[in-house]
């Protein structure tokens, strides 16, 4: 386990919430002269008189220190510490409180958490010690609470941080408080207090932090206030232009209904490099047939199949085939249809392939794809099958094969109206046909 220098800061104690993660600063500072320091400031405070830590004390501590600093040495440094523990019941409130400071300090430096939580609780149950000292040590324990799933005990201490402070509380506390909440799943607080921090910096004339306005972007995501996650992610881009961030604010803008700007967010991530991923391109060409742009959708997911972006599977292939047909592109369609009814196990992709070819004047294909997909099976609109093929075979002056195959389709309801009309015609023109190779025979 790796042991660090107890007399240093414990700086850039950070914790992820959600998306969101906020680094704060240094936390304690186990230095006996600092603690000194800071007795000296609040002892001008007439409110509190703090007793002094006695240089026999101090010795044993700096044993402690000296230890774990140099030696390394852990268990002896608590070893120490607890001999001074054991003599207690003679200390006064202040040297007990930094003895409980050097316990924490050495078990936090030894990621024994608990075990630094429960001697940092310990040195604001002593009273009285230097008002800053204990502030430090509520903030300290504020993090620590955080970072342990405590988020009852952290609200706890920072109220009572709060609760000394004679000045305006500070962003990072609101920030602390607002993680807190959203973890509680007390959304409510938590875009409160998120809210008033970025605020208050951005009054400064500050950027705030971007794990901010991630977790405040989270807040409102759980409180189901997309105008104000689509205002967040705003910001988001503008401040840090991260390539996530034009993309999940377009993916917002598509969830308020407003697809014009969501396409064209999409199309300037495009235009900058930012639209990569497989899942970002199929979105996007999903964009384009749905705006009626079919090509470009096309020719986008073209292109990152042969780049391998997009796998060649049946999805892919499938929307492929869809969006050239759209874009009238029919000889690019075909192909890309029969590799994806390839892969299809139902008939319903070669259904589909047996309407492009009977536009396409291809009829022997088009029988070839509807019998394919009767064969399959599994059809939205059999019969719609039979009336094609049935089509395609009138068109070769196949009429009794023709006949045949519209019978099938008269078979079912939604393609019985169309199946009987084109029976009746497909009937004049085979009598008709009929009439005049008799009148050819006969002469």
């Amino acid at each position: 386990m790796m042991r660090k220098q107890t007399s240093t800061l414990l700086s850039a104690l950070a914790f992820a919430v959600a998306s969101a993660a906020v680094s704060v600063p240094g936390m304690l500072v186990a230095k006996h002269a600092v603690a000194q320091e800071e007795a000296v400031k609040a002892s001008d405070k007439p409110t509190r008189r703090v007793p002094t830590l006695r240089g026999k004390v101090y010795e044993q501590l700096a044993r402690a220190q000296t230890a774990a600093d140099e030696a390394g040495n852990v268990e002896e440094a608590i070893s120490i510490l607890k001999e001074v523990e054991d003599k207690s019941h003679s200390m006064n409130a202040y040297e007990k409180a930094m003895m409980y400071n050097f316990f924490g300090f050495i078990y936090y430096n030894n990621e024994d958490y608990a075990k630094a939580l429960e001697s940092f609780a310990k040195v604001v149950e002593q009273q009285p010690i230097p008002e800053k000292f204990e502030m430090t040590t509520l903030f300290s324990l504020a993090q620590l609470n955080l970072m342990q799933g405590n988020y009852d005990e952290t609200i706890k201490y920072l109220e009572r941080w709060e609760s000394l402070n004679s000045g305006s509380i500070p962003s990072k506390n609101k920030v602390i408080k607002a993680q807190a909440y959203y973890q509680n799943k007390k959304y409510s607080e938590a875009a409160d207090w998120i809210t008033q921090a970025i605020n208050d910096h951005e009054a400064e004339g500050m950027i705030p932090d971007e794990g901010w306005l991630i977790l405040q972007r989270a807040v409102f995501y759980e409180l189901k206030q997309p105008e104000k996650v689509k205002d967040v992610l705003i910001k988001m881009v503008k401040l840090f232009d991260e390539p996530k961030y034009w993309i999940q604010l377009a993916g917002m803008y598509g969830e308020l209904g407003e697809e014009r700007k969501q396409l064209a967010i999409m199309e300037t991530a495009y235009q900058r490099g930012f639209v990569e991923t497989s899942a970002d391109i199929f979105n996007m060409a999903q964009l384009y047939y749905y705006h009626r742009v079919p090509y470009k959708g096309a020719k986008l997911m073209e292109q990152a199949i042969n780049d391998g972006v997009l796998e060649k599977n049946l999805r892919n292939l499938k929307f492929l085939g869809q969006s050239w047909s759209l874009a009238k592109e029919q000889d690019k369609a075909i192909p890309v249809m029969l590799q994806a009814a390839e892969l299809s196990e139902d008939g319903e992709l070669d259904a589909q392939l047996a309407q492009i070819l009977l536009n396409e004047e291809r009829f022997d294909d088009a029988i070839a794809a509807a019998d394919r997909a009767i064969e399959k099976g599994e059809l939205r609109n059999p019969g719609l099958v039979y009336l094609i093929k049935g089509m395609a075979l009138y068109n070769k002056k196949q009429f009794a094969l023709a006949l045949n195959q519209l019978a099938e389709a008269e078979k079912h309801q939604k393609s019985r109206a169309m199946a009987q009309q084109w029976k009746q015609f497909v009937q004049g023109e085979k009598q008709q046909a009929d009439r005049i190779a008799a009148e050819l025979g006969s002469s």
